[in-house]
């Protein structure tokens, strides 16, 4: 499936652009973009730290999607690490 993936926050740390086109043949559910996108982003992205994809939301333009939804039929996300701020 292809993935149009939009960053944000620390994931931009490590993106050259705000958003990234991915293929990711097999995929169905967010599960299975977390564990796809996590071995692509240790294997392309030099310090890109273990648990930051867990503690982060993956959202389309209008819900936060669970573990289980299908992924969307345009393939368009967004990852959304935690923040904090006072």
């Amino acid at each position: 499936m292809k993935i149009s993936l939009q960053l944000f926050g620390r994931f931009r740390d490590f993106g050259a652009a705000p958003e990234i086109a991915l293929e990711f043949p097999g995929i169905a559910t967010v599960a299975d973009f977390r564990a796809a996108f996590d071995a692509w982003a240790r294997a392309h992205w030099p310090g890109y730290p273990p648990g930051l994809l867990q503690a982060s939301a993956i959202a389309t333009e209008s819900s936060l999607l669970r573990a289980d939804s299908a992924l969307p039929a345009d393939g368009r996300l967004a990852l959304l690490p935690p923040v904090s701020g006072g």
